[in-house]
């Protein structure tokens, strides 16, 4: 494929990025004791862009030839041009630091390619069977095991000249359990970047099940919480979905400039001293994640970027053109999902660093307040930084001690100002959103995490 790129693009007199991509991706979905969805797809092509006049443009096909990419090229060079009268502001400068050459793959421990599909369909059929066999209270429950692999090569008129290989697979369940008319719902899963052995390295699809039928039968007993404001100690997956949603949206370079909450603040104080806050490609601090990016869909090798240092505001996350906007180097942050797709600037694992308590610490110095742990019932945030988001599993602490769940909760505040609450941070970490997507306007393979963190928040709930 490098032979067919590379005389595309020296033969071209002006700026062009060609990025062949090849996906291979397939889902299976377990209910009520059925395989009820099996999908598999492989779709193949090749998204070109060029740059002329300070104008992009941009073109996809699915024709693999030199005749049917040079159309392509042609397709984007026309669009760029047309774009000329239109665009007030164009693209003054491309900066070409961090572009990468040679091959670049992740650790693949157990390769899922080795796991047949009827070992696959047996997987989310034996575990959503085990998920009712816990609990006599579980009434429904689904299993999905879906994976995608990728490959890519990236070569631009500044250098760029990439191979890529990826392997993300993700493994979810959902149960239900009822008593008395009560329904509540518990939900478990694992998304990485890998192979079996990275997908199962810390829970077994059995143990998964187990999570998921305990966190929906404990909320059968449960009541809800006071509403109102209250101390909580967040779990590694709430101050994922804090760092992802709530803040690193409004650090995207493109939101910045369209006047996110996050706009002219480099180098003021948006946390606790405590908050050191990370969006990394390479995830250095744990590289199974699900968003792991080593190289970018511009071509730039990834690296890490201190967003916030202990309370500070750092820096924004840059493609090539917003980063010789703001005249710094680009972060690694362009992402395309398919080759039919632009790349755009999206976050990649993001995460707050540990700090130094310990958990139980945590608790026994909290008297009266909440443990909070996962995801439930969706979220909200906006460029303001305000933000909604419902609880998976909640317990009250009082005098120090986790004491009785709580149910139907959801939190909500500033996210600068709830940052700035934080009084303790844990030194455990782990990485919490790995099954899913980020929908910012097509999807992206994600993760998000961090360590325990204490604050305050508010919380919705029955009236004191």
């Amino acid at each position: 494929m490098f032979d067919i790129l590379d005389s595309i693009v020296g033969k071209t007199n002006f700026w062009v990025e060609l990025r062949f991509h090849s996906r291979k991706a397939l889902s299976f979905r377990a209910e009520n004791g059925k395989l009820s969805n099996a999908s598999t797809s492989i779709y193949t092509g090749v998204g070109v862009r060029t740059l002329v006049k300070g104008c992009w443009g941009f073109a996809s096909t699915s024709i693999l030839s030199i005749d049917g990419i040079w159309k392509a090229v042609e397709e984007a060079k026309s669009a760029a041009e047309h774009s000329d009268s239109l665009k007030k502001k164009k693209v003054s400068s491309l900066p070409a630091s961090g572009l990468a050459r040679g091959e670049f793959r992740p650790t693949v421990t157990n390769d899922v390619s080795a796991h047949d599909v009827d070992e696959k369909i047996t997987l989310v059929l034996d575990t959503e069977k085990k998920a009712h066999a816990i609990s006599k209270h579980v009434i429904s429950a689904s299993c999905v095991y879906s994976e995608m692999i990728d490959e890519k090569y990236i070569v631009n008129s500044d250098g760029a000249h990439v191979h890529i290989l990826d392997v993300k697979p993700e493994f979810r369940i959902l149960s239900v359990a009822a008593e008395d008319g009560e329904m509540q719902m518990g939900y478990a899963s694992a998304g990485v970047t890998g192979g079996w052995g990275e997908l199962f390295k810390y829970e077994s699809p059995e143990e998964l099940a187990q999570r998921s039928v305990r966190i929906a039968v404990n909320k059968l007993r449960a009541k809800e919480p006071e509403g109102g404001e209250a101390i909580v100690i967040l779990d590694p997956s709430l101050v994922g979905v804090l760092a992802h949603e709530a803040i690193g949206h409004t650090v995207e370079a493109d939101f910045v400039l369209s006047g996110s909450i996050a706009k002219d603040k480099i180098g003021e104080k948006v946390g606790s001293e405590l908050v050191t806050l990370i969006d990394s490609g390479k995830a250095s601090i744990d590289p199974k994640a699900a968003g792991l990016t080593l190289v970018d869909d511009e071509g730039t090798e990834a690296r890490d970027v201190i967003v916030i240092d202990k309370g500070i505001l750092k820096s924004y996350l840059h493609n090539r053109e917003s980063a010789g906007i703001f005249g710094v180097e680009p972060t690694g942050n362009a992402r395309a999902f398919t080759y039919s797709d632009e790349p755009i600037i999206r976050m990649r694992n993001t995460y707050i660093a540990p700090g130094t308590s310990k958990l139980d610490d945590m608790i026994k110095a909290t008297k009266d307040g909440y443990l909070f742990k996962g995801l439930g019932g969706g979220g909200q945030a906006d460029a303001n930084a305000e933000f909604m988001f419902g609880v998976l599993e909640g317990y009250k602490i009082e005098n120090g001690k986790v004491t009785t769940p709580v149910k139907n909760v959801t939190i909500s505040g500033q996210a600068f100002d709830v940052l700035k609450s934080v009084d303790m941070v844990s030194d455990d970490f782990e990485w919490g959103l790995g099954a899913g997507y980020c929908g910012k306007i097509q999807p992206a393979k994600v993760d998000a995490g961090g360590p325990y963190l204490r604050c305050r928040v508010k919380i919705g709930g029955s009236q004191r």
